[in-house]
């Protein structure tokens, strides 16, 4: 069985990831990228669904483990009767296949060990082959192979259509182990040394982490917060994943289980302002331009999410032969969402470019021209319902987020004409629709009576979303219908004084069966909310609990489970540290001698 969520830790190589429990093994990971097949996959099943072990053989404990100074290397300490181990993991940053490192130091004493791989491609369906070739044990199937090997070179055996190792490791003493992946077809590639691979990832992480700016309080939980976002970073395109995972439960035996190795467009204005606070311009840049190129097209044919490189096609089907994570199915593969209509997104792209001229990234005339085509569409389509930022599989409605993301449209669009008024628009049309979009959220979206904004018009129902409405400029933080609205929030969609996006459990919302935990985004963005309307004590407290609930490796999944006192949904999720890091920044702007 799978340990607790928040008992995993991640590696990676900037094109894919991997997930470390505490006991030792590597229970997820697909090769070669991030929303490749799975070889391991004991995640989402059972140990025959593939993974890698490796831990003390009769007796032990997992004493602690923690990443090496602001890096991705990951070291776990054992405790046993006989002595005192240590296993470090990482993936190196990859030359052209990916590899999975994993060194074993002895610490004290003497340790008898054991390496158990399970190897299962194709999401833990395919049995591989094995044969011996120069050293290694390759395992191949289809167009994959694996290559495992060993420093110095230890004996490996099969048995039950699983690679063992046993061995004994006395203080002082090293041994390392690399599993590489390479295309079946293709020349084995040349092997690389697994220490002087850990020296060469150290000082690469070591070097990003210094790049950092940040100065302020909780700097280790907002860098490592970055570390993680740019772990969840694909490289070759500059996309950013919002997981590292599938299907994990947002509702443990619950079917709220989606895969999130995708790129959301949503996530672009916030994570361009997490990484250029944090002083990483060039990840900013490599992500505007994976913007730009994966949103050309026809503006009516502008998708949510797209594959980390910019693909469009990301269909969704279920693998049935995956029990699901403590039997939460079914386990998805893909996201339909892709295909819905949010009409919030044309906001979130446009404001995530205008953010990135204003913070100095060079101005592309190709970037305005499709913003112009955006606002094209956006002019003739705002008034439609849409599916919504949650992605609802119920009725389109006429969501009030959405809408106040088409003022942020028209209004980002009418304050870059009037910093270029050089540039091609129709400014004064773009001003009009601005007014006309407020005057109507404001009509029809807001409950006088109770004095909030609601989910959508004509509803009694709440959303989480609408306290970003102060942060996006729509209305001032002052303004009596924010402060209403923060409160209504608070109070209503309280869970175990965290913050849900919404009540599941109303009639026709989301089309779903089942609930959901409090949503750790969404309890950031009432962290920035209480700051803005003057709760700056109330705000912090809230700040610091939310910090809490970070494993002991300083991650966090999507959702905070307070009843069973434990994480949910797929992790570690990008969304949850780009809400840590703007929120740290936001409280760390403005200090007062209360503080």
């Amino acid at each position: 069985m799978a340990g607790r969520i928040e008992d995993y830790a991640i590696i990676g190589d900037l094109q894919t990831a991997a997930l470390v429990g505490r006991d030792g093994s590597i229970d997820w990971l697909c090769l070669p990228r991030f929303d490749s097949a799975a070889c391991f996959a004991a995640l989402l099943g059972d140990r025959d669904n593939g993974r890698w072990r490796i831990a003390p053989v009769n007796s032990g404990h997992c004493a602690s483990r923690s990443y090496r100074g602001d890096t991705l290397v990951l070291d776990t300490f054992w405790e046993t009767p006989s002595g005192t181990v240590k296993v470090t993991d990482f993936m190196p940053q990859r030359d052209k296949a990916p590899d999975v490192i994993r060194v074993v130091e002895g610490v004290s004493g003497e340790v008898s060990m054991r390496s158990e791989l399970v190897l299962r491609f194709d999401y833990g369906s395919v049995v591989p082959w094995m044969r011996r070739i120069d050293g290694h044990r390759v395992a191949i199937a289809g167009p994959d192979s694996v290559w495992l090997r060993s420093t110095p070179t230890l004996p490996m055996y099969g048995q039950d259509m699983r690679t063992y190792a046993d061995f004994t490791v006395s203080a002082g003493e090293r041994i390392g182990f690399v599993l590489t992946w390479n295309a079946s077809h293709a020349r084995r590639l040349r092997r690389i040394d697994p220490f002087a691979a850990l020296e060469l990832s150290l000082k690469d992480w070591e070097s990003w982490s210094s790049q950092c700016r940040y100065e302020g309080p909780w700097r280790d939980a907002v860098l490592r917060s970055l570390i993680t976002l740019k772990a969840l970073t694909y490289a070759p395109s500059g996309g950013i994943a919002a997981a590292a995972t599938t299907s994990l439960p947002e509702e443990i035996g619950g079917i709220r289980n989606w895969d999130y190795r995708f790129c959301w467009l949503r996530d672009a204005a916030l994570t361009l302002n997490a990484l250029i606070a944090g002083g990483y311009l060039e990840e900013a840049h490599a992500w505007r331009d994976w913007l730009l190129r994966a949103v050309a097209g026809n503006p009516a044919d502008l998708q949510i999410m797209y594959g980390i490189a910019g693909e469009r096609r990301l269909p969704e089907y279920e693998v049935p032969w995956l029990a699901g994570y403590e039997g939460s199915a079914p386990v998805r593969i893909g996201n339909a969402a892709a295909g819905q209509l949010q009409l919030d997104v044309y906001g979130e792209v446009m404001d995530s470019l205008f953010l990135a001229r204003e913070s100095g990234l060079p101005t592309e005339t190709y970037a305005w021209n499709l913003q112009r085509a955006l606002m094209d569409f956006l002019e003739g389509n705002w008034r439609q319902p849409d599916e919504g930022l949650w992605e609802v599989r119920g009725a389109r409605r006429h969501f009030v987020h959405s809408k106040v993301m088409a003022w942020v449209a028209a209004d980002r669009a009418v304050r870059t004409l009037e910093a270029q008024p050089k540039w091609r628009g129709d400014i004064d049309r773009w001003r009009a629709m601005r007014d006309q979009v407020h005057a109507e959220v404001c009509e029809r979206g807001y409950d006088p009576v109770r004095n909030t904004f609601t989910q959508s018009y004509g509803s009694r129902e709440l959303d989480a979303a609408t306290l970003l409405i102060p942060q996006v400029g729509f209305l001032p933080a002052d303004d009596p219908r924010v402060v209403g609205t923060v409160a209504a929030v608070r109070k209503e969609l309280d869970l175990g004084g965290f913050v849900r996006r919404y009540s599941p459990e109303a009639a026709g919302v989301d089309g779903l069966p089942g609930s959901e935990g409090a949503f750790l985004a969404c309890s950031f963005w009432m962290v920035d909310a209480l700051r803005a309307t003057g709760r700056r004590p109330e705000a912090k407290e809230l700040f610091e609990r939310l910090l809490a609930l970070r494993n002991d490796v300083g991650l966090l999944a999507e959702e905070w489970d307070p009843v069973a006192g434990r994480q949910l949904g797929n992790f570690p999720q990008a969304f949850s540290h780009i809400g840590l890091v703007n929120s740290a920044l936001g409280l760390a702007r403005r200090q007062e001698p209360a503080d």
